[in-house]
């Protein structure tokens, strides 16, 4: 095992790679549905709490793959088994998702994320043992993983046997998560890996797309309920295609920007280029669950509010824009989205469901979809009015 060149020409996903992105289909669909459950009863911000943390794990997961894989990908057996192991061990969380946000019971959770880090460890203790110049960055990556999964374990322990009050798991989650975030950059102080910039775009670019694809799936959940009714509304149709076209113009707006000639001349930005991924993966799985109650609810009654069911899309939206522009400016010189469009656009998004309980929920929607259309157009037309000048 040996580390890939940071400048292979034609660099593309692997089809391991776009396998084991499947596996969080099946993770992230189980958590978008038990938030959708939650928002349609009323509790969206209590489910919001559980939501993040369990997200968080699939995010990690997914990313202390992918990182690593853009260094070290042999696809030889012994790497396609131990991915198989990660792999197993994204499904198993999954499977701990409804326990988590019904009962707060993260034993499943942490068993899933104790198998893929006991493959991923091993794979970075391969490479410290057959990668002699990038040795001592591995085992670090290796040390830390492990100690801090064995937190995570202490961490549950304690919980479980009412050690650590329920006040103090939210911090504790924290503490460690903040650690997590940490090990990458201590390890790499002694030699950074050959992760490909070209890549790792894509990498992200093709886990945004799931993630609207898992919008689209919880939205097509909440179209199954309400044609349950037997009716199709004219709220319905107005929810259902305006949540398409959002969905359309928020998938635009992300891949406007070439991210991976960004990396290239920026890999010192790449720690908050990642890391701000989480906030925008999380609003997306969060809008597909908005989208699906607020489809839901034009079929029959949900316990939720007009004006909650605003937020749960505006918010998600809000979100989303803003970290857009963000990691957009950490890594592109030139950014296409203009600040005050964005700001803009996120002030008027979430203004909007104040006036759910006058105009509806179908209509802040699509108001909310008009408002992204808006800064798409903007946003085009000013790329091209600046080519031409």
């Amino acid at each position: 095992m040996s580390a890939r060149a940071i400048d292979e020409p034609h660099r593309a996903s692997s089809q391991l790679e776009l396998l084991f992105d499947l596996t969080f289909v099946v993770a992230v669909a189980a958590v978008t549905a038990q938030l959708a459950h939650g928002i349609a009863e009323g509790h969206g911000l209590a489910g919001l709490v559980p939501f993040l943390q369990v997200f968080f794990a699939i995010w990690w997961a997914w990313m202390n793959f992918t990182w690593f894989a853009s260094s070290y990908d042999t696809d030889d057996v012994p790497y396609r088994l131990l991915t198989m192991v990660q792999m197993a061990g994204v499904l198993v969380l999954a499977a701990g998702v409804p326990a988590a946000a019904a009962h707060s019971d993260y034993g499943i959770i942490t068993l899933g994320y104790l198998i893929m880090r006991v493959g991923l460890v091993a794979q970075w203790v391969r490479a410290g043992l057959e990668d002699p110049e990038g040795r001592r960055t591995a085992l670090r990556y290796a040390a830390g993983i492990s100690v801090l999964q064995v937190g995570w374990l202490l961490r549950l322990l304690l919980a479980d046997t009412g050690f650590l009050p329920p006040a103090a798991q939210v911090p504790s989650f924290a503490a460690l998560v903040v650690l997590e975030l940490l090990v990458p950059r201590w390890a790499e102080r002694v030699r950074a890996t050959n992760w490909h910039p070209h890549h790792i775009a894509e990498r992200y670019g093709l886990f945004t797309i799931i993630l609207l694809g898992e919008s689209v799936l919880a939205a097509s959940r909440g179209v199954e309920g309400a044609l349950e009714t037997g009716e199709v509304s004219g709220p319905f149709l107005v929810i259902a295609g305006s949540g398409l076209v959002l969905l359309f113009a928020l998938w635009w707006l992300y891949f406007l920007g070439p991210a991976g000639e960004g990396l290239s001349d920026r890999r010192h930005r790449s720690y908050l280029w990642g890391y701000g991924h989480y906030g925008i993966f999380a609003a997306l799985a969060g809008l597909g669950a908005g989208l699906e109650v607020a489809v839901e609810q034009s079929g029959h009654h949900v316990a939720a509010s007009p004006t909650a069911l605003g937020y749960a899309i505006a918010i998600p939206v809000g979100v989303y824009l803003a970290l857009l522009w963000t990691v957009h400016v950490l890594v592109i010189a030139e950014p296409l989205i203009f600040p005050a469009g964005v700001l803009s656009c996120v002030a008027v998004v979430l203004s909007l469901p104040l006036a759910a309980p006058w105009i509806g929920v179908a209509a802040v929607v699509a108001a909310i979809a008009a408002i992204c259309v808006l800064l798409l157009v903007v946003t085009i037309w000013s790329a091209t009015a600046g080519s031409r000048s």
